[in-house]
């Protein structure tokens, strides 16, 4: 794929979008052939993570991550920041805004290849082989924004009829939340703070916090950054992540994705990927890309979340 698309989108060509009611209704057949090939079996035992649990993370709320409700600064300034792009300016008279958001969860992890081998395994759902050909614990990629919603269906499924989920957990599902994918004023609070910080850790670009300039994915969480937000892993680097937030013009409004759903779109994208420099890694950077790509540095990340 060219890279000429920065300071805009990850453009990668533009199709018929797939409507975010694909993830209340169901998204239809899965690609592939209706005979599809047994995916690789999910390791039995993978320290950190629970086979009991869909191989998410083994702590107290299975690696959801809750980012309290409030306001928080959104955009980006170019006369204090040099590395921002146009697209992330607020409006012509604004360069930053100040956004409110409710409560939500984030995952603290990227989704992992593991877990989508359960998910696949369980739903009998097509597959490209390339999901399956990196470690069980690194990000998930060759992704479709159709196959995230897919599992973000089927694990609040699941969730739902699970005696052994967390209370705070349950406790929102049977409330009407729902495992999403995050919005993408979500995916930037999470990743900035409520201070706006240019990266996840502060302001200051570090090759040691995040993995990019590099050749491959690691291991989701194999990278400390004890000062990130929230106590979030891979914010910035190792693969770029799918939201729900259709790709158009700041100021961002939630009443808009809504609106847009159905439309030809490009879906928004964060966190730049590990071949990518510090320049896309700031989590103002913003990319977009059609739906149904499949790329090795596309993958993503879940939210418990009250939509839209």
């Amino acid at each position: 794929m060219s890279r000429n698309w920065v300071g805009h989108a990850v453009v990668v060509g533009i199709v018929a979008s797939v409507a975010l009611l694909l993830y209340l209704r169901g998204s239809g057949p899965a690609p592939g052939s209706a005979a599809a090939p047994i995916p690789p079996a999910a390791p039995a035992d993978l320290p950190g993570f629970r086979p009991d649990a869909w191989m998410l993370p083994s702590d107290e709320l299975l690696g959801f991550v809750e980012v309290p409700a409030g306001p928080f600064i959104m955009g980006s300034d170019k006369t204090t920041d040099s590395l921002a792009f146009d697209n992330e300016r607020w409006s012509p008279n604004q360069a930053r805004g100040l956004v409110e958001l409710p409560s939500f969860y984030i995952a603290r992890y990227e989704v992992t290849v593991a877990q989508f081998q359960v998910f696949v395994a369980a739903t009998r759902r097509s597959f490209e082989p390339q999901m399956f050909a990196s470690p069980p614990t690194h990000p998930v990629t060759f992704v479709s924004w159709p196959d995230t919603l897919a599992y973000c269906r089927w694990l609040e499924g699941a969730m739902k009829m699970s005696s052994t989920i967390p209370g705070p957990l349950k406790e929102r599902l049977n409330s009407g939340w729902h495992v999403m994918l995050p919005s993408e004023a979500e995916w930037e609070k999470a990743a900035r703070g409520p201070d706006g910080r240019r990266f996840p850790w502060g302001d200051d670009a570090r090759n040691d916090r995040a993995n990019m300039r590099g050749a491959g994915t690691v291991a989701v969480g194999s990278i400390a950054c004890p000062e990130c937000a929230y106590g979030l892993s891979d914010m910035s680097g190792n693969v770029w992540e799918w939201t729900r937030s259709p790709y158009q013009p700041y100021p961002y409004n939630p009443d808009d994705d809504s609106s847009t759903t159905g439309a030809d779109a490009l879906w928004v994208m964060r966190g730049g990927a590990f071949n990518d420099s510090e320049q896309m890694l700031r989590g103002a950077a913003r990319g977009g890309a059609d739906p149904g790509v499949r790329r090795p540095f596309i993958g993503f990340r879940i939210v418990l979340t009250a939509l839209p």
